[in-house]
């Protein structure tokens, strides 16, 4: 039988994280073995997932990249989708505005280029973006493989713009002593990209994500 209060800081941690935890670092930060780590988690997911005494909840841990992460339950996508393309969530926050803007300017850029841009974690907010038809994925940079992000057609239409070249110049925004560079475009090699620019057709999947959803004036 698992201790009340290890359960609850596992919680704890696996609500707080923007990646997957392994278990050695779960045990690491809480004081324990592995072995009660896993047998932990897996009391956890039983709990998530109800049975005939209990409700299922709405979420539930998934182990994934060699960890594990709490996410909500496949079973209500559409409610969130819902939730994040309408109503109190129409308007983007500060820090989707940020990152939207950073994947404009340098695009197509990858995850972890735009976290290091930012200094913070962009997980959440990549989901959000990509959820509301703003951003797609536009390939693989070919010296990491990972995933590259570039702005779509519904992007365009909510900027009032035409092509990405109508972005206004970043240069008089920035601080005196900024780098330029950080920000502007630069040349990535590509592993395998979608067919076609910006002014040209999406693919039908492309076209899928980006037509999701649209922000709100």
């Amino acid at each position: 039988m698992i201790d009340d209060e290890i359960l609850a800081g596992i919680e704890a941690v696996l609500m707080i994280t923007d990646s997957a935890v392994t278990a050695e670092d779960l045990a690491g930060s809480l004081g324990l073995d592995e072995d009660t780590v896993l047998e932990a988690i897996g009391t956890l997911k039983a709990d998530y997932d109800g049975d005939e005494n209990r409700r299922q909840r709405g979420f539930e841990i998934r182990h994934v990249a060699g960890g594990f992460r709490i996410f909500s339950r496949g079973d209500y996508h559409e409610v969130v989708k819902d939730f994040l393309t309408a109503g109190q969530s129409a308007k983007l926050s500060q820090a989707a505005l940020e990152t939207l803007a950073v994947i404009a300017y340098r695009q197509p850029i990858s995850r972890p280029r735009i976290a290091a841009i930012r200094g913070v974690s962009v997980d959440g907010v990549i989901r959000t973006l990509l959820l509301r038809g703003l951003i797609v994925e536009a390939g693989k940079e070919a010296s990491t493989s990972a995933l590259l992000y570039a702005t779509t057609r519904t992007f365009l239409d909510t900027m009032g713009m035409n092509a990405i070249d109508d972005l206004p110049d970043i240069a008089p925004y920035l601080p005196e002593d900024a780098d330029v560079a950080e920000l502007g475009a630069e040349d990535t090699e590509v592993l395998a990209e979608i067919d076609g620019a910006l002014d040209d057709d999406f693919d039908d999947e492309t076209d899928s994500s980006a037509e999701m959803s649209r922000v709100a004036d």
